[in-house]
């Protein structure tokens, strides 16, 4: 089964064209990095404009490069929400359009259960993911723990209460006066720095103990959620005071990006292996943008190593970031259970929520 797969939920258009879930017979993304750079972060407009002006010419690469035409492949898959609306729109009515004319199967997708199943990407893994799974999802607009029992079986077991580790990047980056994206700078200075120049907090969003209705103490269950505002205005106030003193050096912006970077990944790290040995999975995997932080990887692989009969997969840094064969991937599985969109009626959804299938 081949699929046409779109992507267009924020800043990169994409279209890749996917064999039957797992082999990427094409895979075209067009960035829009450095546009985004002169306003140090998205602008919605300027996102939906370039779509318009890339979607074509993108599709018509990820054509050639599979050599194939539209005609050859069986069914017209696109992100549908969440994401910017604009650029949503851009996606979905050209999908729209090619089912329609071609008379395709139309699949509509949300756009973190693509990034769930890039896990699932390229013939040359040995085996899929087994079930049952926790999936570890950060970007810059999530941070989730999902369990999956079964393909396309998703309960959010852990998200963050504020911002996104994609998102905390960004603004420690701004705060340090980097550049746009924050995720590769950070990551690339805090190679020189020194990690445990400042103690950054641990936040841990764990209850108190309680006491029962009989009346003894019991311990609250470890809590999977995230937080990452006081780690951001920790780091606020350290950049200040710096700032205040006239040494803000560039060996003290790379301690600050070591040690932001080791403590967010460290409460990312914990909070999986909590959610792993409650839920006695099989499987971890790691997705989203974040996830081609070489240093999470590194500290996720030695976690997961420690557990017993756990395996621990992440997709090649080509498919962490958003990209249109993850999409296909995931579409494939909706395919398999005839879970199809009237392309006369779908409309885009930027608030879209994460559904298992019926």
């Amino acid at each position: 089964m081949k699929i046409l797969a779109i992507e267009t939920s924020c800043d990169d258009t994409s279209v890749a064209i996917i064999k039957d879930g797992r082999d990427v017979l094409s895979s075209i993304i067009s960035s829009q990095i450095d546009l985004h750079a002169l306003y140090g972060g998205v602008v919605p407009e300027v996102a939906a404009r370039a779509h318009i002006q890339n979607i074509l010419p993108v599709l018509d690469q990820a054509l050639d490069a599979a050599k194939l035409k539209i005609s050859d492949v069986d069914s017209i898959a696109v992100t549908r929400g969440p994401g910017l609306i604009g650029s949503l729109i851009v996606g979905v009515n050209t999908a729209r359009v090619l089912a329609t004319i071609y008379n395709k199967p139309l699949i509509a997708l949300h756009h973190t259960e693509g990034h769930i199943y890039a896990n699932w990407l390229e013939k040359t893994k040995p085996l899929a993911p087994k079930f049952p799974l926790i999936c570890l999802t950060v970007s810059g607009g999530h941070s989730n723990l999902i369990y999956m029992m079964d393909n396309l079986s998703y309960q959010i077991v852990g998200e963050t209460h504020d911002d996104s580790a994609g998102e905390a990047f960004d603004k420690v980056a701004r705060m340090l006066g980097l550049s746009y994206p924050g995720g590769p700078i950070i990551s690339k200075c805090a190679q020189a720095g020194d990690e445990a120049a400042f103690g950054f907090p641990r936040v841990d969003l764990t209850q108190k103990p309680f006491r029962n209705e009989a009346g003894y103490m019991e311990k609250s269950p470890e809590s999977l959620d995230f937080s990452f505002s006081g780690l951001k205005t920790a780091v606020l106030k350290e950049v200040r005071a710096l700032e205040l003193s006239g040494s803000l050096s560039d060996n003290q912006k790379n301690d600050i990006a070591a040690s932001f970077q080791l403590c967010l990944n460290e409460i990312l790290v914990r909070n999986t292996v909590r959610a792993t040995k409650r839920y006695k999975v099989k499987t971890v995997l790691l997705s989203g943008g974040v996830a081609a932080n070489s240093q999470l990887r590194t500290m996720l692989t030695e976690a997961i190593e420690n557990l017993v009969d756990v395996k621990f997969y992440y997709p090649k840094l080509a498919f962490c970031t958003d990209n249109a064969a993850m999409i296909g991937a995931a579409a494939y599985q909706r395919a398999l259970l005839g879970d199809f969109s009237d392309p006369l009626t779908l409309i885009p959804d930027s608030g879209l929520k994460l559904l298992s299938a019926s």
